[in-house]
């Protein structure tokens, strides 16, 4: 069986899209993993079959010759790896922490694959493009692409688990209509204040459920909150059976990263996305905004957010449902030719390809 390294970290952003890759692969490739310390508690991959490499970001400052030595050692240690396991190819998820995997590849002269969810190119994905043979998108029209390397694009419906091609997709609006709020398990204030505030506000004219994600720290008081106001809950800060509150819900407020939007709009669940302002290029804003062109999902900026908006929104969905059906209705229409054997199929051919 031939070897294929994927070579990812950080966050879950870039660890989840890793697994589903190897969920489609596993049964013609012996899978491997390279990953830095950041990615190690959301994978779920046997750890033997893991390398840890911890990568610095090559910023420039007083620190810059130790970390570009740091960075020698584990191209090193990487073409090392690479022979001693035979690694046949390379698929990297993007990122400064791909660098040494994907150098080691190209010395060896290894077939190199990247993927890129986002509609900005990411900058780690834009200098790997160099040595890679194909890099899969989920759009042709990605911003800051090179024009010199269109060639390589394939493009592919957004990566998810197989589980949430195979479950049961409810069509009916709860009687308490549910939300889910899903800003990450590190949550953010606008997601552990200001948007309870709102629901409390909308319970006082409505029956309401709410599922709502937040830190360790603040599962206690958010839990206190809602209780003490008379509002059904339940209150999480990582659940590995995310599909099932998806499932559960008629409405999600969430962030904008790819992997998100992409298991909300499988589920045919509408949506409002607050993009995380921070995110290197503002790619949240881009995924989200792929989304509100085909008329699946509203947006609020951050910098532009405030209760009495969000409240609007959410009040003019539950009095008048024609927006939200209509909503539904474009994201059964995006995702009616998406399969689990599509996107399998187009993976291995492209992977496969000699």
């Amino acid at each position: 069986m031939k070897k294929i390294l994927i070579t990812t970290g950080g966050t879950g952003g870039h660890i989840i899209p890793a697994e589903i890759i190897e969920e489609h692969l596993k049964n013609i490739y012996e899978i491997h993993y390279s990953i830095d310390l950041r990615g190690l508690k959301f994978i779920t991959k046997n750890k033997n079959d893991v390398v840890i490499l911890n990568t610095p970001r090559l910023n420039f400052n007083l620190l810059f010759p130790f970390k570009f030595l740091k960075t020698i050692f584990l191209i090193i240690r990487s073409v090392n790896y690479l022979i001693i396991k035979k690694i046949d190819k390379v698929i990297s998820i993007g990122g400064y922490m791909s660098l040494p995997m994907i150098i080691a590849a190209r010395i060896l002269k290894k077939e190199i694959f990247l993927f890129e969810p986002n509609l900005i190119l990411g900058r780690g994905n834009k200098f790997f493009l160099n040595f890679a043979k194909k890099i899969f998108c989920y759009s042709d029209q990605l911003e800051n692409f090179p024009k010199k390397h269109i060639h390589k694009i394939e493009v592919i419906y957004p990566l998810v688990f197989k589980k949430f091609y195979e479950i049961e997709k409810n069509d009916q609006t709860n009687k308490k209509f549910c939300f889910l709020i899903s800003g990450g398990s590190q949550g953010a204030k606008i997601f552990n204040s200001e948007i309870k505030e709102v629901m409390k506000k909308l319970s006082e004219k409505y029956s309401i459920k709410v599922i709502h994600q937040t830190n360790e720290n603040n599962i206690n008081d958010l839990t206190s909150y809602y209780k003490s106001n008379n509002i059904e809950h339940e209150i999480f800060s990582f659940d590995k059976n995310f599909i099932n509150l998806i499932s559960k819900s008629d409405f999600c407020i969430t962030r904008a990263g790819a992997t998100s939007l992409a298991e909300i709009s499988i589920m045919n669940k509408p949506f409002l996305a607050i993009p995380l302002p921070s995110a290197q290029d503002d790619h949240q804003t881009k995924n989200a905004k792929y989304y509100q062109e085909l008329g699946c999902c509203w947006i609020i900026d951050q910098k532009n957010f405030n209760r009495e908006k969000l409240f609007n929104i959410l009040l003019n969905i539950i009095n008048n449902n024609a927006d939200f059906l209509q909503k539904k209705s474009n994201l059964k229409k995006l995702n009616f030719q998406n399969s689990w054997n599509g996107v399998n199929h187009k993976l291995k051919e492209i992977i496969d390809e000699n």
